[in-house]
């Protein structure tokens, strides 16, 4: 025969748990009133077992402190990256605003974003619409492997993550294989220019989650730059 114990019910004229609970809710000041029953309280603790409630608040606060400090953290580390980026924004607006012909902007910007930015890899692809090739950079209007980027150009921002194998060979050429993450930003006027696209041998420097708005900067810059060095040829 077993037992099974249960809560003795409350005698008459005792409040419930329920009861209490609501009045502690209603009356947060309670234990201000009454500071001496704050050391006769126990609750659980996780690894120390019944610990006073002064105790027990203390541990919450060091632990919301620390998850503080965490966050606050974070934000340092962003804003410090954000200060870099915008640095480095300054310095390719700064090359480019110096280049004087086409070629001249489309390899000082890759220069850039190679030191800049440290990218492994930088292609920069211009589609030639009057058929006069800008090798190694252009690219012919009706070339295949534009296809592959239709998306990007219907979205107009930038697209970070792992591409697909036929994006990456041809982007990177031989170098596809050594790309495991990158990000393709397409470089607009009123009409689609081409694409940039940086890649990196370290599979989480670009990822889908990643912010995309200096990216963003990046690529209308750098089509400011190609749209008026065209309009001049």
């Amino acid at each position: 025969m077993s037992l099974h114990t249960t809560p003795e019910a409350p005698r008459a004229g005792e409040l419930t748990e329920e009861e209490i609970a609501v009045f502690l809710r209603d009356h947060p000041d309670y234990f201000t009133r009454h500071i001496e029953l704050l050391d006769v309280l126990r609750l659980p603790h996780p690894t120390h077992g019944a610990v006073s409630l002064v105790e027990r608040q203390l541990s919450l606060l060091r632990e919301r402190n620390r998850q503080l400090e965490r966050k606050l953290g974070e934000l340092i580390r962003v804003a410090r990256g954000n200060e870099q980026l915008s640095a480095n924004l300054h310095q390719l607006a700064l090359g480019l605003m110096r280049a004087d012909s086409l070629d001249s902007v489309l390899a000082s910007a890759r220069d850039l974003l190679c030191s800049e930015f440290n990218a492994d890899q930088v292609v920069i692809r211009v589609i030639d619409r009057e058929g006069e090739l800008l090798a190694p950079y252009s690219v012919a209007q009706g070339d295949p492997g534009l296809n592959e980027f239709q998306t990007v150009f219907e979205r107009r921002r930038p697209v970070c993550g792992q591409l697909r194998p036929a994006q990456l060979a041809w982007l990177f050429g031989d170098y596809a294989d050594t790309v495991a993450s990158a990000v393709v930003t397409p470089l607009f006027d009123t009409q689609p220019l081409g694409l940039l696209a940086l890649g990196s041998a370290e599979a989480d420097r670009f990822h889908p989650s990643m912010g995309t708005l200096f990216l963003g900067y990046l690529g209308e810059l750098l089509a400011a730059a190609v749209d008026i060095r065209l309009d001049r040829a």
